[in-house]
Parts: C-alpha cells; sequence; structure tokens
C-alpha cells in the first residue's frame, strides 16, 4: 500500500469520526439510529409506543411529519436505555383507589 492511498484511508477514517462526533441540537430517526447502533425502524417504533421522547415534526418533504429526536434524548438514552412501559392498572387497583375515595 503506498503512502498516498494509506493517507487517504486515514482521511476516510477521520471524517467517519468527525460525522460521529457532531452535536445536533434535533436528530432523525436514521441519524439517532445509526448514534446508538439500532435499526431505523427500532427508534421510530420505540417512539410510536413512547418508549423514547420524541416530537413529530414536519420537515417540508411529504404530506406527514417524521419522529425527530433531541440531543438531550440521545444522552439520556445511553446513560438510561428506554424509558418503561406504562403499565395499565389492574382491576384490583381501580377497585381499591375508587373505596378510598369514598
Amino acid at each position: 500500500m503506498s503512502l498516498e492511498q494509506r493517507l487517504d484511508k486515514i482521511e476516510q477514517l477521520l471524517l467517519v469520526l468527525v460525522e460521529r462526533q457532531q452535536v445536533r441540537e434535533w436528530y432523525s430517526t436514521a441519524e439517532f439510529a445509526r448514534a446508538v447502533g439500532k435499526a431505523e425502524f427500532t427508534i421510530r417504533q420505540y417512539c410510536r409506543l413512547g418508549r423514547l421522547h420524541a416530537e413529530k415534526r414536519h420537515s417540508g418533504r411529504g404530506a406527514y411529519p417524521q419522529w425527530v429526536l433531541s440531543h438531550a434524548e440521545l444522552e439520556r438514552f445511553q446513560r438510561e436505555g428506554l424509558v418503561p412501559v406504562p403499565r395499565p392498572l389492574s382491576a384490583e387497583t381501580r377497585e381499591g383507589s375508587s373505596r378510598e375515595a369514598r
């Protein structure tokens, strides 16, 4: 491998590292997925199910809004993981709370 080829390879690797380190205010599901090593479909599902804190925004492309995730959510996900799934109240819990209200 020539010196020029080695320098080209180093330059390409540096570009990849710089791209990974760029901090953005908002990320698309594809960018978020790339940053955390998951599939984009998985990230969209987590957004839909409320397992990630995300917002729907119109991007100017198409008729439907797309999910966007904040940098703070990226950091939270890397520290803590997914938001727990809210559990529905059981019949016993509902009955107990209605008895207390009487």
